[in-house]
């Protein structure tokens, strides 16, 4: 029996709550899942049930939860100060200190952070920096950015155009202008599939370079990707993916933006995934790992050239006109400061590379025989298996079945376990904590083999 029914009354009748079927939910034809604790990477929802979360949130609670020394870094910011804007030279000891602590850690050709709040917002940052970087340079009809397919970069205007997935352009008139799409680096679903990982890869080179050709090379400006697809499937690149497309952006003068909204700060195992795969990045985007969403916050990292380039513009034209009124609000810094703290003192990097590859060996050994599993892989505290229909051909199932949500269900009901069914395709996804142990890691194989051989069943 529920506690608190009224509750679920009020929820169905004043939220609107993100990525939902708002008319299902409206008539209480999906559950109204009201969490009130977490601890590790455990929540708890109101009728004291216990769940462990393999996604970590949405790939954002890398400490885990219930971590009382940001809540209380929080508290004693909030009472000291709860907020000042950063406007016109105007800061924080904790935000002045979070910049420091991210630049020690960042890759060596980055000069400065800008915080916003969220990833979609530092995105939006970065496309407004990249047009008035190239304005100062007097190049006004440089401005297209190339995305990709199934990249994910945020749900605004500019950034929902960025992303490469159907339900975030459906309906909302998107893209817009200026924003182009080349290849995924999506090699399980490569259309021929005789290909090796080095003609895939120069495939789409070969795709990234007729695009530069067709649109004109002077007028684009920048390339999105995160370094590895997250929300479009938590799909690797093949291997040398990114040492062959940066030769054709430097060739064309074209900026290089690392979308590390999921990567940033330890999740591949390395602190961050520019490093991992060799990204020589013009602006890096952070979030979720920043604070570990204890707070909202997020920034855009922006290198050396691009900031000499900012600062000649604002000698010319006067101060930048950009800005949020919650630009390193102190309560996000605060919790920033915290987390990174936190995330040294836990060894939580190394943790994500050692057990986040116990994690995914652990799938690979548990599903390798149940027919409808057509790849397991990932990189770091990051995992996804996706299903097909015939392993032989990769023939993916009738989208109405539902295979991805069915076992993403079926974990949720038989063992507690939450994992992603990840959108465009029956992908299961996991993005744990980084401080998941082995003995959670196992808890998670052990629930997600049984889910999908009673799954597979069903569909056969």
């Amino acid at each position: 029996m529920l506690t608190n029914d009224k509750l679920a009354e009020w929820d169905r009748e004043n939220f609107f709550h993100p990525s939902t079927h708002l008319a299902q939910h409206a008539r209480g034809e999906t559950n109204s899942r009201i969490i009130t604790g977490g601890r590790g990477v455990y929540i708890e929802d109101r009728d004291g049930k216990s769940f462990l979360d393999a996604f970590a949130g949405l790939y954002c609670v890398n400490v885990g939860y219930g971590r009382t020394e940001i809540s209380d870094a929080i508290a004693e910011q909030a009472r000291e100060l709860a907020y000042y804007h950063a406007y016109v030279g105007h800061g924080t000891e904790a935000s002045i200190t979070l910049s420091k602590m991210v630049l020690d850690r960042a890759p060596d050709n980055m000069s400065k952070v800008y915080f916003g709040l969220g990833g979609s917002d530092a995105n939006e940052t970065n496309v407004k920096l990249v047009w008035y970087y190239n304005n100062v340079l007097g190049r006004p009809e440089k401005k297209k950015i190339i995305s990709r397919w199934r990249g994910y970069h945020g749900s605004g205007l500019v950034t929902g155009s960025l992303t490469g997935l159907e339900l975030f352009h459906k309906k909302f008139d998107l893209p817009l202008d200026r924003i182009i799409h080349t290849e995924a680096p999506y090699y399980f679903r490569r259309s021929d599939r005789n290909m090796s990982e080095a003609q895939f890869v120069a495939h789409c080179v070969s795709e990234l370079e007729a695009l530069i050709e067709r649109e004109g090379a002077d007028t684009i400006a920048a390339f999105i990707g995160e370094p590895i697809l997250g929300t479009g499937g938590i799909i690797p690149p093949p291997e040398g993916y990114w040492a062959a497309i940066q030769p054709v952006l430097k060739k064309h003068d074209i900026l290089l933006i690392a979308d590390e909204v999921v990567t940033g700060f330890g999740r591949l195992g390395s602190m961050f995934g520019s490093d991992h795969y060799g990204m020589e990045a013009d602006f890096i985007t952070i979030a979720k790992g920043l604070t570990s969403a204890y707070a909202p916050l997020s920034g855009s990292i922006i290198s050396d050239r691009v900031w000499k380039v900012l600062e000649d513009g604002t000698d010319e034209f006067g101060p930048i006109g950009h800005g949020w009124t919650y630009s390193a609000h102190p309560i996000g810094a605060a919790a920033g400061v915290a987390n990174l703290k936190l995330v040294d003192s836990l060894d939580l990097v190394s943790n994500a590379g050692t057990t986040g590859a116990y994690l995914r060996k652990g799938l690979n050994d548990a599903l390798s025989d149940i027919s409808i599993v057509g790849d397991v892989r990932g990189e770091g505290m990051l995992a996804a298996v996706e299903f097909v229909q015939d392993k032989d051909t990769g023939a993916a199932f009738d989208p109405s079945l539902k295979v991805g949500p069915q076992i993403v269900g079926s974990m949720l009901e038989r063992s507690k376990v939450i994992a992603r069914a990840m959108p465009q395709g029956d992908i299961l996804g996991f993005a744990p904590p980084l401080c998941l142990t082995r003995e959670e890691a196992d808890i998670v194989i052990g629930a997600t083999r049984d889910a999908v051989k009673s799954v597979a069943e069903k569909v056969g």
